[in-house]
């Protein structure tokens, strides 16, 4: 497999890995009311959702907005559903909620569908997960227990550590693709939906980088009819959605969609794509506590990171491989965040380690443990201790209903789905998108702000600088 091509010299210390506002109106028109004269499409008709990979975080996600849909429990972190988002000056307090801002897909008008290896259907699949409770997952037994899995495209190579018998057989990868092009249209017929997303679910995929194969569409056309090796079973999945006018989120740390050939078809097809790797559990948190040091000026001289959890995910991470791929993409925020070429003196050498450690009888409730060794005023060293008792797939599902229903936004607005890569989504990825050669942007904060802005820009409303120095005229 082809090995990853080097980024530039780092400042940073190599990381070691084991595995055991003010705000204002803008004064240019080039940020103000942008957005009009490009209207967005309504949200008419059901919104197919489809999901390689119904394990834990899918089952919990469709349990949940099946949950909400009956009124017996509400959809708590979601951007889309409970956020808001303000508008113009502090003093006219317009702040409505995203959902009535922008024009989304209801609650009620998805639709679900997924791929797994394992025949179980989603109730089945939720109970094995054990992430929710019994009782609450037999209030929704009936639409859970009617989603049964179409056969995956799966390789054993890139997943080492699973294996089941719901598996696609083809004469290539090519051959599969047209299989899953095939599930597509099926499902956009028998379903109903007038459009569809596809997002990312399965497990982590083991370590590769770029090849001569992800390059241009052609080469990966080739390639999966050659059976090419550097062509994961991930990225068949993206093909056959863009191929099929499908957007396509990767939850995973996979390369996925993030290659040249990905971006050739999105942007050619205006396709929306985005990812990688849901931000949830501990890299959340440091994309909270690394912005607030580099706004101190606060110095870093090591960050230690451990993790244990007993979920599929976690069994699939004990494989070196797949652990390689998280590893890149769990090590990559500090480094931008902090900018070491910018500040020598204080992050140009961190010690930086991150752990996961696979442990059955914790299951989906992860725990992550930070040591964060500071230094302020003088060199004077502190220290900061995290403990967090998080649940992996209840920080996941809400994302993921963030992103379809964002991404389905994207398809229908003009100004975005030409874009291919969809950046202002970088929220809620541990490894973001961006366009080739722009670095990516970590800060949680910076993140939303570009979220919401791109909101505003979209429905023509003044942008949020935060200078405020109208309020003082």
């Amino acid at each position: 497999m082809a090995k990853v091509k080097k980024s530039p010299a780092k400042v940073v210390n190599k990381p070691s890995v084991e595995i055991k506002s003010i705000e204002s109106k803008s004064t240019s028109k080039a940020h103000s009311g942008a957005g009009q004269g490009q209207a967005i499409e309504p949200a008419k008709g059901k919104l197919g959702v489809m999901i390689p990979g119904m394990g834990a975080v899918a089952t919990t996600f469709v349990a949940g907005v099946e949950a909400v849909r009956k009124g017996i429990a509400h959809p708590i972190g979601s951007l889309t559903q409970m956020g808001t988002v303000r508008l113009g000056k502090r003093t006219d307090g317009r702040s409505p909620k995203i959902k009535e801002f922008v024009p989304l897909a209801g609650l009620n008008d998805l639709v679900f569908t997924g791929w797994d290896i394992f025949e179980d259907n989603m109730y089945a699949a939720a109970r094995n997960a054990g992430v929710l409770e019994r009782d609450l997952l037999d209030k929704v037994k009936g639409r859970l227990s009617a989603i049964t899995p179409m056969k995956a495209v799966f390789d054993h190579n890139y997943v080492k550590r699973i294996d089941g018998p719901n598996v696609k057989k083809g004469k290539n990868k090519l051959d599969l693709a047209e299989q899953l092009r095939q599930d597509i249209r099926d499902f956009r017929k028998s379903s109903g939906a007038s459009r569809l997303i596809t997002i990312w679910c399965a497990s982590t995929e083991t370590f590769i980088g770029q090849s001569a194969a992800h390059q241009s569409v052609k080469a990966l056309e080739k390639g999966m009819k050659e059976n090419d090796e550097n062509i994961a079973p991930s990225m068949v999945y993206a093909y056959a959605s863009l191929m099929e006018g499908v957007p396509f989120a990767n939850g995973a740390p996979n390369l996925t969609v993030d290659i040249p050939a990905m971006h050739e078809l999105s942007r050619e097809r205006e396709i929306p794509i985005c990812g990688k790797d849901f931000k949830t559990g501990q890299t959340l948190l440091k994309t909270v506590l690394a912005p607030a040091f580099k706004a101190r000026l606060l110095g870093l001289s090591g960050w230690y990171s451990t993790n244990i959890l007993g979920n599929r995910d976690g069994e699939v991470l004990d494989d070196p491989g797949s652990f390689k791929t998280k590893e890149e993409s769990k090590l990559g925020a500090l480094e931008h965040i902090l900018q070491p070429a910018l500040y020598p003196e204080l992050y140009g050498n961190i010690f930086h380690k991150v752990r996961i450690n696979y442990y059955p009888p914790r299951g989906d409730n992860k725990e992550g443990w930070d040591n964060i060794d500071i230094f302020g005023w003088l060199g004077y060293p502190m220290q900061i201790k995290v403990d967090f008792l998080c649940r992996d797939s209840i920080l996941a599902a809400p994302i993921v209903l963030d992103l379809v229903l964002f991404l389905d936004l994207a398809q229908r607005a003009p100004q975005l789905r030409r874009l291919g890569i969809q950046e202002w989504l970088s929220f809620y990825f541990k490894s973001p998108m961006t366009a080739p050669g722009l670095y990516p942007e970590h800060d949680l904060f910076i993140q939303l702000m570009k979220l919401k802005n791109t909101l505003r820009h979209l429905k023509g409303e003044e942008l949020i600088t935060h200078l405020g120095l109208e309020y003082y005229d």
